[in-house]
C-alpha cells in the first residue's frame, strides 16, 4: 500500500510540478541576420538602398553630402540609444513635442466676471436691504436674516 501511494505521489509531482525554462533576456532583440537584429538590418539596408539610388541622381560633392547624411541617419536609427531608449523612439517623441502645442500654467488666477454695463459695475448687488438690530438675541437676528435671503431668492 505504501509503495502504491509513493508511485501516485511521484506521478503527481511529475505531472503538476513540471519545471519550465523562463526566458531571461526579453528586452534584448534576437540577432537574426549576422550580428544584426531584423530592425537594424532593415534600417541599414534602407539607408544603403537610398545611397545606391542617389548615385544615379546626384554627382559630385552633393552626392557625398547625401551619403554622409543618409548613412549617419541609418546608422543612428540602427545603433544609437539615448537614455536607454532607441533612436527611432526618441526621434518620434522629439517630433511630436515640436509639433503639438503646449500649455503651461504656473499661477492660476481667479476667473474675472465680465462687466456688462457701467451701472452694474458701480453699484454692488445688495441681497438684504436692511437688517434691524432691535432683537436681543443674535440667534434670532441670524434666523431673521436667513429668512430674508430665502424670500429674496424665491422672488
Amino acid at each position: 500500500m505504501r509503495i502504491r501511494i509513493l508511485k501516485i505521489n511521484s506521478y503527481i509531482r511529475e505531472y503538476y510540478m513540471r519545471q519550465y525554462q523562463v526566458p531571461q533576456f526579453i528586452t534584448v532583440e534576437d540577432k537574426v541576420i549576422g550580428p544584426f537584429s531584423i530592425k537594424q538590418f532593415l534600417y541599414l539596408a534602407g539607408g544603403g538602398a537610398i545611397i545606391f539610388f542617389s548615385r544615379t541622381l546626384f554627382t559630385g560633392y552633393f552626392f557625398y553630402f547625401i551619403v554622409i547624411l543618409v548613412g549617419s541617419l541609418a546608422a543612428s536609427l540602427a545603433f544609437l540609444k539615448i537614455n536607454e531608449q532607441s533612436f527611432p523612439f526618441f526621434l518620434k517623441n522629439a517630433i511630436s513635442y515640436a509639433l503639438h502645442p503646449r500649455v503651461y500654467i504656473w499661477k492660476k488666477s481667479a476667473p474675472q466676471k465680465p462687466v456688462s454695463s457701467r451701472k452694474e459695475a458701480a453699484e454692488p448687488e445688495v441681497l438684504v436691504k436692511s437688517i434691524p438690530k432691535l432683537s436681543q438675541s443674535k440667534l434670532s437676528d441670524l434666523a431673521w436674516s436667513l429668512d430674508l435671503k430665502e424670500t429674496e431668492k424665491l422672488k
